[in-house]
Protein backbone atom coordinates (compact mmCIF):
# COMPACT_ATOMS: atom_id res chain seq x y z
CA UNK A 1 0.00 0.00 0.00
CA UNK A 2 3.01 2.29 1.24
CA UNK A 3 4.55 1.89 -2.62
CA UNK A 4 1.22 2.50 -4.13
CA UNK A 5 0.67 5.85 -2.70
CA UNK A 6 4.25 6.65 -3.18
CA UNK A 7 3.67 5.79 -7.24
CA UNK A 8 -0.02 7.66 -7.71
CA UNK A 9 1.47 11.16 -7.99
CA UNK A 10 4.19 9.88 -10.80
CA UNK A 11 1.42 8.23 -12.26
CA UNK A 12 -0.36 11.22 -12.40
CA UNK A 13 1.93 13.06 -13.84
CA UNK A 14 2.18 10.86 -16.67
CA UNK A 15 -1.30 10.84 -17.76
CA UNK A 16 -0.69 14.34 -17.87
CA UNK A 17 2.42 14.05 -20.04
CA UNK A 18 0.49 11.21 -22.25
CA UNK A 19 -2.58 14.03 -22.42
CA UNK A 20 -0.08 16.94 -23.29
CA UNK A 21 0.88 14.04 -26.58
CA UNK A 22 -2.21 13.22 -27.18
CA UNK A 23 -3.32 17.19 -27.15
CA UNK A 24 -0.45 17.98 -29.73
CA UNK A 25 -1.50 15.05 -32.05
CA UNK A 26 -5.09 16.30 -31.96
CA UNK A 27 -4.09 19.97 -32.58
CA UNK A 28 -2.05 18.81 -36.14
CA UNK A 29 -5.31 16.15 -36.93
CA UNK A 30 -6.74 19.04 -36.51
CA UNK A 31 -4.68 21.60 -38.67
CA UNK A 32 -4.78 23.82 -34.82
CA UNK A 33 -1.81 26.51 -35.27
CA UNK A 34 -0.30 25.37 -31.97
CA UNK A 35 2.89 25.79 -30.37
CA UNK A 36 4.70 28.69 -32.12
CA UNK A 37 7.79 28.65 -30.51
CA UNK A 38 8.13 25.05 -30.45
CA UNK A 39 7.62 25.15 -34.34
CA UNK A 40 10.25 27.91 -34.58
CA UNK A 41 12.82 25.95 -32.59
CA UNK A 42 11.80 22.99 -34.35
CA UNK A 43 12.22 24.77 -37.86
CA UNK A 44 15.92 26.03 -36.54
CA UNK A 45 16.56 22.50 -36.49
CA UNK A 46 15.61 21.39 -40.24
CA UNK A 47 16.95 24.68 -41.31
CA UNK A 48 20.44 23.74 -39.74
CA UNK A 49 20.37 19.71 -41.15
CA UNK A 50 19.59 21.45 -44.59
CA UNK A 51 22.64 23.57 -44.49
CA UNK A 52 21.00 26.97 -44.81
CA UNK A 53 21.10 29.91 -42.76
CA UNK A 54 19.25 30.93 -39.32
CA UNK A 55 19.87 34.35 -39.35
CA UNK A 56 20.08 35.83 -42.65
CA UNK A 57 16.08 36.01 -43.04
CA UNK A 58 13.10 37.45 -40.26
CA UNK A 59 11.90 33.99 -40.98
CA UNK A 60 12.96 30.52 -41.96
CA UNK A 61 11.43 28.09 -44.47
CA UNK A 62 11.03 25.24 -42.43
CA UNK A 63 8.60 26.87 -40.41
CA UNK A 64 4.97 26.42 -40.64
CA UNK A 65 2.92 29.00 -41.99
CA UNK A 66 1.27 30.45 -38.00
CA UNK A 67 4.53 30.62 -37.30
CA UNK A 68 6.94 32.68 -39.61
CA UNK A 69 9.25 34.19 -36.44
CA UNK A 70 12.74 34.79 -36.65
CA UNK A 71 15.41 32.31 -35.30
CA UNK A 72 16.59 33.95 -32.10
CA UNK A 73 18.26 31.81 -30.29
CA UNK A 74 21.65 30.67 -29.69
CA UNK A 75 23.17 27.89 -33.17
CA UNK A 76 23.12 25.46 -30.23
CA UNK A 77 19.77 25.50 -29.68
CA UNK A 78 19.01 24.39 -33.08
CA UNK A 79 20.59 21.20 -32.08
CA UNK A 80 18.93 20.39 -29.26
CA UNK A 81 15.62 20.22 -31.52
CA UNK A 82 17.11 18.04 -33.82
CA UNK A 83 14.99 14.65 -32.57
CA UNK A 84 11.82 17.22 -33.15
CA UNK A 85 12.20 17.07 -36.87
CA UNK A 86 10.71 13.62 -37.28
CA UNK A 87 7.11 14.87 -36.06
CA UNK A 88 5.14 17.74 -37.20
CA UNK A 89 5.03 21.19 -35.22
CA UNK A 90 1.93 20.45 -33.08
CA UNK A 91 3.02 16.74 -32.10
CA UNK A 92 6.64 18.30 -31.28
CA UNK A 93 4.67 20.80 -28.76
CA UNK A 94 2.61 18.14 -26.67
CA UNK A 95 6.01 16.25 -26.67
CA UNK A 96 7.77 19.07 -25.50
CA UNK A 97 5.28 20.34 -22.99
CA UNK A 98 4.95 16.45 -21.69
CA UNK A 99 8.34 17.49 -20.75
CA UNK A 100 8.03 20.32 -19.43
CA UNK A 101 5.71 19.51 -16.85
CA UNK A 102 7.97 16.19 -15.98
CA UNK A 103 10.84 18.73 -15.36
CA UNK A 104 8.76 21.17 -13.33
CA UNK A 105 7.45 17.84 -11.08
CA UNK A 106 11.05 16.94 -10.88
CA UNK A 107 12.96 20.37 -10.12
CA UNK A 108 10.05 20.33 -7.26
CA UNK A 109 10.69 16.88 -6.19
CA UNK A 110 14.93 18.11 -5.98
CA UNK A 111 13.30 21.26 -3.96
CA UNK A 112 11.43 19.25 -1.46
CA UNK A 113 14.27 17.12 -1.07
CA UNK A 114 17.11 19.41 -0.48
CA UNK A 115 15.51 22.07 1.82
CA UNK A 116 16.33 22.13 5.30
CA UNK A 117 12.74 21.36 6.84
CA UNK A 118 9.54 21.35 5.92
CA UNK A 119 5.73 19.63 7.10
CA UNK A 120 5.58 16.32 6.91
CA UNK A 121 2.33 16.82 4.73
CA UNK A 122 4.65 18.49 2.22
CA UNK A 123 6.14 15.08 0.71
CA UNK A 124 8.43 15.84 -2.31
CA UNK A 125 6.81 12.99 -4.70
CA UNK A 126 3.43 14.79 -4.08
CA UNK A 127 4.51 18.43 -3.95
CA UNK A 128 6.55 18.27 -6.70
CA UNK A 129 3.96 16.89 -8.56
CA UNK A 130 0.84 18.86 -7.60
CA UNK A 131 3.24 21.95 -8.01
CA UNK A 132 3.46 20.99 -11.80
CA UNK A 133 -0.39 20.27 -12.30
CA UNK A 134 -1.58 22.67 -10.03
CA UNK A 135 1.20 25.90 -11.33
CA UNK A 136 -0.51 25.63 -14.61
CA UNK A 137 -2.77 28.62 -14.31
CA UNK A 138 -0.21 30.74 -13.45
CA UNK A 139 1.31 32.84 -16.13
CA UNK A 140 5.04 31.99 -16.36
CA UNK A 141 4.22 28.07 -16.53
CA UNK A 142 1.21 28.37 -18.75
CA UNK A 143 2.58 30.69 -21.13
CA UNK A 144 5.16 27.85 -21.45
CA UNK A 145 2.98 25.64 -22.50
CA UNK A 146 1.03 27.44 -24.34
CA UNK A 147 3.81 28.53 -26.79
CA UNK A 148 6.05 25.63 -26.41
CA UNK A 149 9.01 27.15 -24.79
CA UNK A 150 11.66 25.49 -23.37
CA UNK A 151 12.36 27.67 -20.10
CA UNK A 152 11.03 24.60 -17.67
CA UNK A 153 13.95 22.37 -19.26
CA UNK A 154 16.61 24.83 -18.89
CA UNK A 155 15.77 25.08 -15.43
CA UNK A 156 15.51 21.12 -14.73
CA UNK A 157 19.02 21.02 -16.45
CA UNK A 158 19.80 24.11 -13.73
CA UNK A 159 18.78 22.30 -10.79
CA UNK A 160 20.14 18.83 -11.10
CA UNK A 161 23.42 20.72 -11.90
CA UNK A 162 23.81 22.68 -9.38
CA UNK A 163 21.61 21.04 -5.95
CA UNK A 164 22.63 17.29 -6.95
CA UNK A 165 25.42 17.02 -9.36
CA UNK A 166 27.34 19.41 -8.10
CA UNK A 167 26.51 19.03 -4.46
CA UNK A 168 26.43 21.71 -1.37
CA UNK A 169 28.52 20.05 0.97
CA UNK A 170 32.12 20.78 -1.07
CA UNK A 171 32.51 16.81 -2.49
CA UNK A 172 33.97 17.01 -6.04
CA UNK A 173 31.76 15.18 -8.57
CA UNK A 174 32.18 14.35 -12.38
CA UNK A 175 30.59 16.14 -14.91
CA UNK A 176 29.44 19.45 -12.59
CA UNK A 177 28.76 21.95 -14.77
CA UNK A 178 28.24 20.55 -17.54
CA UNK A 179 24.31 21.09 -17.62
CA UNK A 180 24.74 24.55 -17.01
CA UNK A 181 26.80 24.90 -20.01
CA UNK A 182 24.42 23.04 -21.70
CA UNK A 183 21.39 25.27 -20.54
CA UNK A 184 23.50 28.65 -21.27
CA UNK A 185 24.45 27.29 -24.75
CA UNK A 186 20.47 26.67 -25.62
CA UNK A 187 19.52 30.33 -23.83
CA UNK A 188 22.28 32.85 -23.02
CA UNK A 189 20.75 33.91 -19.78
CA UNK A 190 22.16 30.59 -17.64
CA UNK A 191 25.54 31.84 -17.62
CA UNK A 192 24.66 33.56 -14.36
CA UNK A 193 25.01 30.45 -13.09
CA UNK A 194 28.79 29.71 -13.88
CA UNK A 195 28.96 32.74 -11.38
CA UNK A 196 26.67 31.15 -8.73
CA UNK A 197 28.58 28.07 -8.79
CA UNK A 198 31.95 30.11 -8.32
CA UNK A 199 30.32 32.22 -5.60
CA UNK A 200 29.49 28.54 -3.08
CA UNK A 201 33.29 27.41 -3.79
CA UNK A 202 32.48 25.15 -6.35
CA UNK A 203 35.50 26.26 -8.76
CA UNK A 204 36.33 23.16 -10.79
CA UNK A 205 32.16 22.91 -12.02
CA UNK A 206 32.61 26.57 -12.49
CA UNK A 207 35.15 26.04 -15.02
CA UNK A 208 33.65 22.97 -16.64
CA UNK A 209 30.43 25.23 -16.93
CA UNK A 210 32.05 27.76 -18.77
CA UNK A 211 34.21 25.35 -20.93
CA UNK A 212 31.21 23.15 -21.57
CA UNK A 213 29.49 26.57 -22.87
CA UNK A 214 32.68 27.35 -24.92
CA UNK A 215 33.14 23.99 -26.40
CA UNK A 216 29.56 24.05 -27.49
CA UNK A 217 30.65 27.14 -29.28
CA UNK A 218 33.60 25.87 -30.69
CA UNK A 219 31.58 23.12 -31.93
CA UNK A 220 28.99 25.02 -33.88
CA UNK A 221 31.31 27.02 -35.20
CA UNK A 222 32.70 23.54 -37.14
CA UNK A 223 28.89 22.68 -37.26
CA UNK A 224 27.77 25.69 -39.07
CA UNK A 225 30.62 28.19 -38.93
CA UNK A 226 28.36 31.33 -40.99
CA UNK A 227 25.43 31.24 -38.45
CA UNK A 228 27.90 31.21 -35.57
CA UNK A 229 29.94 34.49 -36.39
CA UNK A 230 26.81 35.75 -37.46
CA UNK A 231 24.84 35.30 -34.11
CA UNK A 232 27.87 36.24 -31.90
CA UNK A 233 28.69 39.76 -34.09
CA UNK A 234 25.61 40.69 -35.24
CA UNK A 235 21.76 38.49 -33.99
CA UNK A 236 22.75 38.91 -29.95
CA UNK A 237 22.96 42.50 -30.44
CA UNK A 238 19.97 42.81 -32.61
CA UNK A 239 17.29 43.48 -29.84
CA UNK A 240 14.54 44.02 -33.23
CA UNK A 241 14.62 40.28 -33.82
CA UNK A 242 13.54 39.50 -30.27
CA UNK A 243 10.76 41.94 -30.58
CA UNK A 244 9.21 44.98 -28.67
CA UNK A 245 11.14 44.85 -25.68
CA UNK A 246 8.80 47.48 -24.04
CA UNK A 247 6.38 45.83 -23.89
CA UNK A 248 4.48 44.32 -20.55
CA UNK A 249 5.60 41.12 -21.89
CA UNK A 250 9.20 41.91 -20.65
CA UNK A 251 9.43 41.47 -17.21
CA UNK A 252 12.80 42.29 -16.51
CA UNK A 253 14.14 45.77 -15.11
CA UNK A 254 15.03 46.92 -18.85
CA UNK A 255 11.82 46.38 -19.70
CA UNK A 256 10.65 48.59 -17.19
CA UNK A 257 12.43 51.14 -17.63
CA UNK A 258 11.79 51.57 -21.25
CA UNK A 259 7.72 51.34 -20.52
CA UNK A 260 8.69 54.23 -18.59
CA UNK A 261 10.35 56.44 -21.14
CA UNK A 262 8.99 55.35 -24.02
CA UNK A 263 11.77 53.10 -25.37
CA UNK A 264 14.72 56.05 -24.56
CA UNK A 265 18.10 54.31 -25.61
CA UNK A 266 19.60 55.26 -22.39
CA UNK A 267 16.65 52.73 -20.69
CA UNK A 268 19.06 49.47 -20.68
CA UNK A 269 22.48 51.39 -19.68
CA UNK A 270 20.65 52.49 -16.63
CA UNK A 271 18.98 48.95 -16.12
CA UNK A 272 22.20 47.86 -15.89
CA UNK A 273 23.39 50.09 -13.34
CA UNK A 274 20.54 49.48 -10.96
CA UNK A 275 21.56 45.25 -11.77
CA UNK A 276 24.64 46.10 -10.22
CA UNK A 277 23.20 46.97 -7.50
CA UNK A 278 20.95 44.36 -7.33
CA UNK A 279 23.53 42.09 -7.73
CA UNK A 280 25.17 43.28 -4.78
CA UNK A 281 22.40 42.75 -2.94
CA UNK A 282 21.93 38.92 -4.65
CA UNK A 283 25.85 38.14 -3.85
CA UNK A 284 24.96 38.47 -0.11
CA UNK A 285 22.16 36.52 0.11
CA UNK A 286 24.12 33.91 -1.96
CA UNK A 287 26.68 33.86 0.74
CA UNK A 288 24.62 33.86 3.47
CA UNK A 289 22.61 30.70 2.03
CA UNK A 290 25.38 29.18 1.31
CA UNK A 291 27.24 29.24 4.40
CA UNK A 292 23.97 28.39 6.55
CA UNK A 293 24.06 25.12 4.31
CA UNK A 294 20.44 26.32 2.47
CA UNK A 295 21.47 25.34 -1.21
CA UNK A 296 18.36 26.00 -3.00
CA UNK A 297 17.44 29.59 -1.74
CA UNK A 298 20.76 30.34 -2.96
CA UNK A 299 19.99 29.03 -6.14
CA UNK A 300 16.47 30.82 -6.55
CA UNK A 301 18.33 34.00 -5.38
CA UNK A 302 20.87 33.95 -8.52
CA UNK A 303 17.36 32.48 -10.81
CA UNK A 304 15.85 35.52 -9.99
CA UNK A 305 18.71 38.21 -9.89
CA UNK A 306 19.52 36.50 -13.82
CA UNK A 307 15.70 37.91 -14.54
CA UNK A 308 15.67 40.84 -13.11
CA UNK A 309 19.10 41.93 -15.20
CA UNK A 310 18.88 40.33 -18.33
CA UNK A 311 17.63 42.71 -21.13
CA UNK A 312 14.88 40.44 -21.84
CA UNK A 313 12.54 38.49 -19.46
CA UNK A 314 9.63 37.40 -21.30
CA UNK A 315 6.80 36.13 -18.70
CA UNK A 316 7.47 32.43 -19.51
CA UNK A 317 11.02 32.34 -18.48
CA UNK A 318 9.53 33.39 -15.41
CA UNK A 319 8.91 29.19 -13.96
CA UNK A 320 11.20 29.83 -11.49
CA UNK A 321 8.18 30.98 -9.15
CA UNK A 322 7.23 27.32 -8.88
CA UNK A 323 9.93 25.90 -7.37
CA UNK A 324 10.01 29.55 -4.81
CA UNK A 325 6.19 28.38 -3.84
CA UNK A 326 7.73 25.00 -2.81
CA UNK A 327 10.04 26.66 -0.71
CA UNK A 328 7.65 29.02 0.99
CA UNK A 329 5.56 26.39 1.76
CA UNK A 330 8.30 23.87 3.09
CA UNK A 331 9.36 26.65 5.56
CA UNK A 332 5.39 27.46 6.28
CA UNK A 333 4.96 30.55 5.50
CA UNK A 334 1.66 29.95 3.98
CA UNK A 335 0.75 33.75 3.36
CA UNK A 336 3.57 34.30 1.48
CA UNK A 337 3.53 31.33 -0.76
CA UNK A 338 -0.21 32.43 -1.55
CA UNK A 339 1.06 36.02 -2.26
CA UNK A 340 3.53 34.66 -4.65
CA UNK A 341 1.04 32.31 -6.37
CA UNK A 342 -1.31 35.26 -7.18
CA UNK A 343 1.65 37.93 -8.21
CA UNK A 344 2.52 35.18 -10.70
CA UNK A 345 -1.28 34.55 -11.59
CA UNK A 346 -1.66 38.11 -12.67
CA UNK A 347 -0.91 38.99 -16.73
CA UNK A 348 0.98 42.21 -16.77
CA UNK A 349 0.28 42.43 -20.68
CA UNK A 350 -3.56 43.18 -19.19
CA UNK A 351 -1.88 46.72 -18.26
CA UNK A 352 -2.52 49.33 -21.29
CA UNK A 353 0.89 50.07 -22.35
CA UNK A 354 2.04 54.08 -22.80
CA UNK A 355 0.16 55.99 -24.62
CA UNK A 356 -2.86 53.65 -25.28
CA UNK A 357 -4.44 55.84 -22.84
CA UNK A 358 -2.88 59.05 -21.33
CA UNK A 359 -2.94 58.91 -17.90
CA UNK A 360 -3.89 55.69 -16.69
CA UNK A 361 -0.39 54.65 -17.23
CA UNK A 362 0.82 57.13 -14.39
CA UNK A 363 -1.95 54.94 -11.66
CA UNK A 364 -0.16 52.56 -9.46
CA UNK A 365 -2.53 49.98 -9.92
CA UNK A 366 -1.33 50.03 -13.80
CA UNK A 367 2.19 50.67 -12.82
CA UNK A 368 1.85 47.36 -10.58
CA UNK A 369 0.34 45.37 -13.13
CA UNK A 370 2.21 46.32 -15.62
CA UNK A 371 5.85 45.31 -13.75
CA UNK A 372 4.27 43.05 -11.06
CA UNK A 373 6.68 40.63 -11.42
CA UNK A 374 9.74 42.81 -11.44
CA UNK A 375 8.67 44.84 -8.43
CA UNK A 376 7.86 41.45 -6.72
CA UNK A 377 11.04 40.08 -7.18
CA UNK A 378 12.73 43.15 -5.87
CA UNK A 379 10.57 43.47 -2.98
CA UNK A 380 11.30 40.03 -2.09
CA UNK A 381 14.64 40.33 -2.21
CA UNK A 382 14.81 43.66 -0.23
CA UNK A 383 12.52 41.73 3.14
CA UNK A 384 15.57 39.03 2.88
CA UNK A 385 18.14 41.07 2.75
CA UNK A 386 16.69 43.02 6.07
CA UNK A 387 15.87 39.85 7.68
CA UNK A 388 19.06 39.62 9.25
CA UNK A 389 21.40 36.42 9.73
CA UNK A 390 19.62 34.76 12.39
CA UNK A 391 16.86 33.13 10.38
CA UNK A 392 19.56 31.90 7.97
CA UNK A 393 21.47 29.37 10.93
CA UNK A 394 22.38 26.01 10.19
CA UNK A 395 19.05 23.35 11.03
CA UNK A 396 20.28 21.24 14.06
CA UNK A 397 17.77 18.53 12.72
CA UNK A 398 17.56 18.32 9.02
CA UNK A 399 15.13 15.53 7.63
CA UNK A 400 16.01 12.10 6.35
CA UNK A 401 16.49 11.88 2.49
Amino acid sequence: MPKTRTALPWLLLAAAAVWCVVRGILAYTSGLPSGGDTAVYQGGAATLLHGLPLYDADFLDAEPDFAKLPFTYAPFAAVLFIPMVLVPSQVAWGVLNAISLVAVALVGWLVLRRVETRPRWLAPSWGGVAAALLMTFTQPLSVTLEYGQINAVLMMFVAVDVLVVCGSAGRARYGGGVLVGVAAATKLTPLIFVVHLLLVGRRADAARAAGTFAGLQCLMLLIAPHDTVRFWTRTVFDSSRIGPTEWAWNQSVGGLLRRLNDGAAWSQPVAYGIGALLAAGAIVLVLRYHRAGQPVPALLVSAFLALLVSPVSWIHHWVWAVPLVLVLLARRKVVAAVVTVLVFALRPVDAPGPGEHPGLWETGYTFVLGNAYVLFAIAFGVVLLVRGRDRTRRPEVRLAR
